[in-house]
C-alpha cells in the first residue's frame, strides 16, 4: 500500500518553508505522496454548518490557505520522483477550460507524476463565491467531468451540453500521462459512488473516519457496482485520506476493547499500525496521512517522524 502526506498548506505552519521541508523530506524518505485540498472560504456565518464541529464554525487553520495547484507546482518543482495529488478540488468552482490546462501543465511539469482527486463541493457559501447554482450541482458534475476528459483526451474539441459550451476548438496541452491524468471522485452517497464507475474515474478517493466496517462496505459496493455495469473491477483504485489521531496510552486503554467499535485512525501507535493494516486487507491501495490537524500539527520534524512510522506500517 502506498503512503501520501498532506503539506502544510493551511494555518500558521504554511509558509514556503515548511512546504519545501515536507515535500523534501518525504521524498527523501521514501513516501509515495504529496497532497494539498481546496477551500474558498471560512464564512463567518456558513450556510452550511461544518459537520466536524459543534458549532458549525470551519477549522481556524481554514482561514488561511494556499491555493492548492500553485502549491503543488512549488513542490513538485523542488522534487523529482515523488507523485503529487489533490484531496480534493471543488471542481465546479473552476472554468473548465481554465481547470483542464492547468492541470495539464502540472502534469507535463511535473513530469507525469500529478494524481487528480475531484469533489463535488458541500458549502453553499462557496457555490455563493463562485456563482454557481447549489441545485442540480449533480448534473452539472458530471457534464464537467465529460468535458475534461474529452479537453484531454481529443485533438479538436467540441461541446454542447446543458451547462458547459466549447466551439470546435485545439486545447493544449495535453497531459504527460495517457490517456490522461488520473482522476479520482469523492463522496459516500450512493450516486457518488456509482457516477465513480459512470465516468470511468480510476478510483475512488475517500476518507478513514467513522468505523472500520463503513470503509469496507464502501469498497465492496463500489466493486459491485463495476460488476453490475459489466466493468472490471480491479480496475477502481481505492485512495482514503485519514487524519490520524495518537492519544496517549493510558488513555488508549479506556477506548473500545475491539478494533472494529473504535473510531478509524484514533488510539495509540500500535492501533493505529493495526488499522493501516486493516485497511490494506480490504483494498486500499493508497493511504493519505493529513497531519494538519493532529499530533505534530505544529511540529514539521515531529509530523515527519510521524509519517515514517505510518510508512512502516503501511510497507508491512
Amino acid at each position: 500500500m502506498k503512503l501520501g502526506i498532506t503539506l502544510p498548506q493551511s494555518g500558521k505552519s504554511a509558509t514556503k518553508e515548511n512546504i519545501l521541508k515536507v515535500a523534501q523530506s518525504a521524498e527523501n524518505s521514501g513516501i509515495d505522496s504529496l497532497w494539498v485540498f481546496e477551500r474558498l472560504l471560512w464564512p463567518l456565518k456558513p450556510q452550511t454548518p461544518y459537520p466536524a464541529s459543534k458549532d458549525g464554525l470551519l477549522p481556524e487553520e481554514y482561514q488561511v490557505i494556499y491555493d492548492p495547484l500553485q502549491t503543488l507546482g512549488f513542490a513538485s518543482a523542488k522534487t523529482s520522483k515523488i507523485q503529487i495529488g489533490t484531496c480534493i478540488l471543488d471542481i465546479l468552482f473552476h472554468n473548465p477550460v481554465i481547470l483542464a490546462k492547468s492541470l495539464a501543465t502540472l502534469d507535463n511539469l511535473s513530469d507525469g507524476r500529478l494524481i487528480a482527486g475531484f469533489g463535488l463541493g458541500w458549502m453553499k457559501d462557496e457555490f455563493q463565491a463562485s456563482n454557481i447554482p447549489f441545485e442540480k450541482r449533480g448534473k452539472r458534475y458530471d457534464e464537467l467531468i465529460e468535458l475534461i476528459k474529452k479537453m484531454w483526451l481529443e485533438d479538436i474539441v467540441s461541446f454542447s451540453g446543458v451547462y458547459y459550451n466549447l466551439p470546435p476548438s485545439k486545447v493544449g496541452p495535453k497531459p504527460k500521462q495517457k490517456p490522461y491524468i488520473p482522476f479520482f471522485l469523492g463522496g459516500f452517497s450512493p450516486q457518488s459512488l456509482s457516477r465513480i464507475i459512470k465516468t470511468d474515474a480510476n478510483g475512488w478517493l475517500g476518507a478513514a473516519v467513522g468505523q472500520r466496517d463503513i470503509i469496507k462496505k464502501t469498497i465492496e459496493s463500489i466493486k459491485s457496482k463495476a460488476l453490475e455495469a459489466n466493468k472490471n473491477p480491479k480496475k477502481f483504485e481505492i485512495i482514503l485520506l485519514s487524519y490520524p489521531q495518537i492519544v496517549k496510552e493510558d488513555l488508549a486503554d479506556n477506548m473500545p476493547e475491539h478494533d472494529h467499535q473504535r473510531q478509524l485512525m484514533r488510539g495509540s501507535l500500535d492501533q493505529i499500525g493495526s488499522d493501516i493494516q486493516y485497511l490494506k486487507s480490504v483494498g486500499v491501495d493508497h493511504l493519505i496521512t493529513s497531519l494538519t490537524f493532529g499530533n505534530g500539527s505544529k511540529d514539521i520534524e515531529k509530523t515527519m517522524d510521524m509519517a515514517k512510522q505510518f510508512q512502516e506500517f503501511a510497507k508491512a
